[in-house]
């Protein structure tokens, strides 16, 4: 059997698709209705962010000097043959680790309990 070919009379085609997908541009924020995006802040450097994570909790830093004084110290009394000196600056890093830990603890948590602005 021969297949029959009827044609598609032109007012019936398919319809065309749109004309082709919707645009974005990525430097702006899309347009939301009942949406405003925050502002952008700048991206500030290693040595703004070191000075304003000092200023928010400034015992972090304090605590990290301590350790590595202490280690240094230790290490040096350790190297010299002075072990009671050693043994003393070790368990007076172990202190300064743990004020630094709790130093960083306590700025977690003033952080996530203060307003947001």
């Amino acid at each position: 059997m021969a297949a029959s070919h009827t044609a598609v009379p032109q007012d019936q085609a398919p319809k065309a698709a749109p004309q082709g997908p919707i645009q974005f541009d990525i430097s702006k924020p899309p347009a939301i209705e009942g949406f405003s995006p925050l502002p952008r802040h700048r991206e500030e450097g290693f040595q703004e962010k070191f000075i304003r994570k000092t200023k928010e909790n400034p015992f972090v830093p304090i605590g990290c000097l301590g350790t590595a004084g202490a280690l240094i110290y230790g290490l040096r009394a350790f190297k010299m043959g002075k072990t009671r000196q050693s043994q003393l600056s070790m368990r007076a890093r172990i202190f300064a680790q743990g004020f630094t830990v709790v130093a960083i603890i306590v700025g977690v948590a003033t952080t996530a309990l203060k307003p947001r602005q």
